[in-house]
């Protein structure tokens, strides 16, 4: 490069015979900058500062709520169902109300087995499996001593207390010895 041209005049740094020039960013790059700063702005306004819309996360978790409960009511009793009741807290809170009021009794406040046995080990004697426990929930098993809850709660109840027994399983709360088969 020679001493005369005027380009040299440009040249910011040289480096292992580099140079590097001191050019204006392309206009496109430089539209797309400004417009996204604003539009983060003006993003985070809407959303998050004047709340004029609803948060797409919040969008989103209330379809996924809308989707869980239009399953339920299709199929109240699928295991799909128990196990996505399983893991809503408000149903958990009504789940364990029930449990509180109709199980503990025979099987302790955490399950741990009194009469009963225990539901917090991973032994069981008439399965672990969602609709396992919803059947022995609704059903119960009189020449065992436990009645039949179905008739006595109604549906939904039912559901919701074989979804929260679903929720204590293999805690190993001490309490009474296992009995049944072990299961994973």
């Amino acid at each position: 490069m020679s001493q005369n041209d005027p380009t040299r005049d440009k040249i910011v740094h040289v480096y292992d015979d580099i140079e590097e020039e001191d050019n204006r960013l392309p206009n496109w790059w430089l539209a797309i900058l400004i417009g996204s700063i604003f539009f983060s702005f003006g993003y985070w306004f809407v959303y998050h500062t004047a709340k004029l819309r609803p948060n797409p996360r919040e969008v989103y978790e209330k379809n996924v709520a809308e989707i869980i409960e239009a399953r339920i009511k299709a199929n109240p009793a699928s295991p799909e169902a128990i196990v996505a009741l399983s893991k809503d807290p408000e149903a958990m809170v009504a789940g364990a109300e029930v449990f509180r009021t109709t199980c503990a009794a025979c099987h302790g406040l955490q399950g741990e087995g009194i009469i009963g046995p225990n539901l917090t080990d991973r032994y069981w004697i008439h399965g672990n499996k969602p609709e396992d426990l919803l059947k022995a929930v609704t059903d119960g098993f009189p020449t065992k001593g436990m009645p039949a809850w179905g008739p006595i709660l109604g549906p939904e109840k039912t559901i919701r207390a074989a979804a929260f027994v679903l929720t204590m399983r293999n805690k190993d709360v001490p309490g009474k010895e296992p009995q049944g088969d072990p299961v994973d």
